[in-house]
């Protein structure tokens, strides 16, 4: 990509929120744009970073035999009513945007339990065709009273959210430790430390969840943690009346022992049971054909709170200035910036070439007017793992290559960028 093209804006980096330093640089930049509180516009790089996560996501889920599929963002009140969550998304806990219209009355879609259900029944007709899982990356609304933290907690956010449908409870509960491995396996791809962690039920129903938490300081969930067992509980479950039962859930006699730590959710796992099946008279024959309820559960991952998550724990500070932030290779879209003095941009416009026919993505700085120095600190602001530099002593044979996170300079050929990036 050239930089040119992205038009981003200059910024002050004396002026970035310092709660939320690596989102408000991708605002000030013109990266995010917020229409008002937890709504926002995407640039190109989040867009870049979220497709990697999607396609990390779409294979993990793939490999354990889930099936891609979309429900509608736009779904009719008679939908919810069949499960009778309507008044209690709209009314008491006033989850969901609702419109009224002369054609009738419907919902953003904050979850799709219910649109899932009645695919599912239209499809998993006799017991011959279960297990089954579905599911689907996609906008979700949610009427959030208090916004925060930009994409820890919007208004409208992409979610994958799926939903699996089973004979028994047995079958289940398979299906639920299949999906909690494929979560590790995601959130271990995308070096994230996710713990799966104990968790209230919410509006979702049934009778065992779990949380996958990621640590940062910035989290508004405090968690208890056993790092020997990498398992915890939310701290908010102990006030519950019914608080031992998570506890031996867990196995946990002595609290004393857990450490305690600032977390943001990513993810949230639900055996649901017969809960939608029973409630909205969507049935599977069993072997005699009768008719049986389908045992489900219903999974989710936050693709914006994986970003922002990945964006605030990897910012670069010097002394309590913040300088940017540096992307894991892993998601970073562009792994190197080229930058240049004037007079090497034939240099580097045949580097850029040779880079990207090798595979390497990168971006070329080729803004006119910007000295070396404002341009090497323009890496920073966007991520880039790596830069590099053009400069007086640039010798085609051997190049400086700058690692952003840790600030090392190494001195490389082509052929050996080759080697370090083709092999990530």
């Amino acid at each position: 990509m050239r930089l040119s093209r992205l038009n981003i804006k200059k910024i002050n980096l004396n002026d970035i929120d310092k709660n939320y330093s690596g989102q408000d640089i991708l605002m000030k930049l013109g990266e995010l744009y917020q229409y008002e509180s937890g709504i926002y516009g995407y640039g190109n790089l989040w867009m870049k970073i979220q497709r990697i996560v999607e396609n990390i996501i779409i294979e993990e889920l793939d490999k354990v035999g889930c099936i891609q599929v979309e429900f509608p963002k736009l779904q009719p009140r008679k939908v919810w009513d069949q499960s009778g969550r309507w008044s209690l998304y709209t009314d008491e806990n006033d989850i969901m945007f609702n419109l009224k219209s002369n054609l009738g009355e419907y919902g953003l879609a904050p979850t799709a339990e219910e649109c899932a259900t009645i695919f599912g029944a239209n499809r998993l007709i006799s017991y011959k065709n279960l297990p089954a899982v579905y599911y689907q990356i996609s906008e979700k609304f949610r009427k959030e009273i208090r916004t925060r933290g930009y994409l820890f907690r919007p208004r409208t956010f992409v979610m994958m959210d799926a939903y699996s449908f089973d004979k028994n409870e047995e079958d289940m509960k398979k299906t639920y430790d299949l999906m909690h491995q494929a979560y590790l396996n995601i959130f271990k791809r995308l070096k994230i430390n996710a713990i799966p962690t104990i968790s209230d039920n919410g509006t979702m129903g049934g009778s065992v969840s779990e949380e996958f938490q990621g640590i940062t300081n910035l989290g508004e969930d405090v968690i208890l943690y056993d790092e020997e067992r990498n398992i915890g509980i939310n701290k908010e479950v102990l006030s519950f009346d019914n608080k031992d039962d998570y506890l031996q859930q867990l196995g946990i006699d002595d609290l004393s022992s857990l450490k305690e730590y600032n977390v943001v959710e990513l993810g949230n796992n639900f055996q649901l049971g017969t809960k939608y099946s029973d409630s909205m008279k969507l049935f599977y024959k069993d072997e005699n054909g009768k008719n049986q309820p389908y045992y489900m559960g219903c999974y989710g991952i936050g693709l914006g709170r994986i970003i922002a998550l990945i964006i605030e724990n990897n910012l670069l500070k010097d002394g309590d200035s913040i300088k940017g932030f540096s992307l894991p290779l892993v998601v970073a879209p562009y792994k190197i910036q080229i930058v240049y003095i004037d007079d090497k941009y034939d240099v580097a416009l045949e580097l850029y070439n040779k880079l990207n026919e090798m595979g390497i993505s990168c971006i070329l700085d080729d803004r006119n007017g910007y000295s070396l120095g404002n341009k090497i600190k323009d890496v920073y602001t966007l991520g880039t793992p790596y830069a590099l530099i053009i400069g007086n002593k640039f010798d085609s044979e051997s190049m400086e290559l700058e690692e952003t996170k840790s600030g090392n300079k190494m001195y490389v050929s082509l052929d050996e960028i080759r080697k370090m990036f083709l092999e990530v």
